[in-house]
């Protein structure tokens, strides 16, 4: 549909969509979404052989790298109006904390008033429902306070825009056990005689609650060490990172391809099973600490400790393997010289998350001294050039004959090893 109404052109009255209004047909979001319509058009026009000016056709190497500075400026568009619209979808995020904070203390209610049938309401209750409604109100405040920064998600954001997982579980628990304290300083407030006050005291003994706390005291330090462990690795350039244009909640389980990784589901799913265990604890036993079983207990650190062994064994550094001449059927061998086209092959030349237009046009190969940017390529349905094994490039005529070393750059700034070939006039 929205290849359609590309080709058709905007309706009338609509603009490009610089505006950020939630409301408006035509707002960030909607421009975004016909830019990309547009760019799709253009570059399967383009796989298709048409829409070439007369004045390059007549060349292959020229007609080339017309279509790619062409699909590199559509590109750059898409790019802006996914910025516009990852700021745009950030700053109403505290909105939607504000509603989704709501509806959880109306959930809460319904469950305690359904659950108080026959037993009768009591101050647990009370207190369950006031812990929530702190926790709820503390969320939504600091969401309208940081609104422009992403609200309540701020702190769950990684350096690369994207949800960190270990943030997020880490966060998990700790809004957890704020909230199971505050149902214990509302029983405790409510408390009428000595001996009450003294057992809900003894609540928060730690033989009471060190299972709980062991598991909090290792998914924060997991979410600390991770961040550093990525922010070193990206440095010292054995991992690439490239920022995406805005949060989304399958960033908990995929990694930055998109791709679902073993590590992150199995943290999640684990974290999310025991906070359901802890949580049912703490409502069948309103005045102490959720008891955690040293079991299971044990499963969530193994969990973590999976987590962050499969962060260190992520990434790695693109490789150049071999750069042979590109020959096209018909053409005779020989030496690499000016003017041809060199295939470089290797591995890692594509960042997880840069299979974008914008991303795969800022890679680079430096042949000498010359920068040589990188063509796109197009053909139904994507790029088969540049890919993350193989790229070719021209030798521009600036590259001085003899030996030489060749070098790739890729969208995250990553250089590549160096690999010397010989050039001939």
């Amino acid at each position: 549909m929205a290849v359609q109404e590309a080709r058709q052109g905007p309706e009338p009255g609509a603009h490009d969509g610089g505006c950020a209004c939630g409301d408006c047909p035509h707002g960030a979001r909607e421009g975004h979404r016909r830019a990309v319509a547009a760019f799709l058009v253009k570059r399967d026009e383009f796989a298709a052989g048409q829409g070439l000016p007369a004045a390059v056709a007549h060349s292959a190497s020229a007609s080339r790298q017309w279509v790619s500075e062409e699909l590199t400026q559509s590109a750059e568009l898409v790019a802006e109006r996914g910025r516009a619209e990852g700021e745009s979808w950030l700053s109403r995020v505290w909105q939607r904390t504000a509603c989704t904070m709501g509806a959880a203390v109306v959930a809460l209610l319904l469950v305690q008033s359904l659950t108080a049938i026959g037993a009768g309401w009591t101050t647990a209750r009370t207190a369950g429902l006031l812990a929530a409604l702190l926790v709820g109100g503390a969320l939504t405040a600091a969401s309208w306070l940081h609104r422009a920064r992403g609200g309540a998600l701020a702190p769950v954001i990684g350096e690369d825009n994207r949800l960190s997982t270990s943030r997020v579980v880490a966060a998990a628990w700790v809004l957890f056990v704020a909230y199971a304290v505050l149902v214990l300083v509302g029983r405790l407030a409510a408390a009428s005689g000595p001996a009450e006050r003294d057992a809900l005291i003894s609540g928060l003994d730690l033989a009471r609650g060190a299972g709980a706390v062991t598991v909090l005291a290792v998914v924060c330090a997991i979410a600390v060490l991770v961040r550093r462990v990525v922010g070193l690795r990206v440095l010292g350039q054995r991992l690439q990172k490239v920022r995406a244009h805005r949060p989304r909640a399958a960033d908990l389980l995929t990694d930055d391809a998109g791709r679902g990784t073993f590590a992150d589901i199995q943290y999640v799913v684990i974290s999310a099973v025991a906070l359901a265990f802890a949580a049912v604890r703490l409502a069948r036993r309103p005045d102490q600490l959720p008891d955690l079983p040293w079991g299971l207990a044990v499963v969530v650190l193994v969990s973590a400790a999976t987590y962050l062994a499969g962060k260190y064994a992520e990434g790695g550094r693109p490789v150049i393997l071999s750069v042979v001449r590109s020959r096209e059927a018909g053409d005779l061998d020989g030496p690499i010289r000016t003017g041809d086209d060199i295939e470089i092959r290797g591995a890692g030349f594509v960042p997880p998350g840069a299979q974008t237009a914008d991303r795969l046009s800022r890679m680079v190969v430096r042949i000498g001294a010359v920068h040589v940017h990188v063509p796109l390529v197009p053909v139904a349905g994507g790029f088969s050039n540049p890919t993350d094994a193989v790229l070719t490039v021209p030798v521009p005529a600036e590259v001085e004959p003899g030996r030489v070393e060749v070098q790739v750059i890729t969208a995250a700034g990553v250089e590549t090893n160096r690999y010397a070939i010989d050039v001939t006039d």
